[in-house]
């Protein structure tokens, strides 16, 4: 087992520095895609997952101050930078939007000091 340890510890730390595409790291290395998900779920460490021994948040509270006006008809799709997709039934007002980017910032700066 200590050798599967080493094998896929290298592989993901690998994974990590190339920066790239999973699948195309795993494809290039022939291993399959749900392996090296595997062992890079089993491999993170537990301190990662968590904040002073609490979960980690997956979702960003927001808080809507006003109701948002939709500045056009029709539907709106947002993506973010970490891959993250909204589709909306119209487009939100500006002070939604920049009060979603603000706690995306936020919550990408406290993944950060981890």
């Amino acid at each position: 087992m200590d050798g599967d340890n080493e094998f896929w510890t290298s592989h993901v730390e690998a994974c990590r520095r190339d920066g790239g595409a999973a699948s195309v790291y795993a494809r290039r290395h022939g291993l399959t895609l749900a392996s090296l998900y595997y062992w890079r779920r089993k491999l993170t460490p537990a301190a990662e997952a968590s904040e002073g021994g609490r979960v980690a948040a997956k979702f960003v509270a927001l808080r809507v101050v006003a109701a948002a006006t939709a500045a056009a008809d029709g539907p709106c799709t947002l993506v973010l930078g970490s891959g993250l997709r909204l589709e909306m039934a119209a487009l939100p007002s500006p002070a939604w939007l920049l009060a979603l980017d603000q706690a995306n910032a936020h919550a990408h700066a406290r993944a950060g000091a981890r």
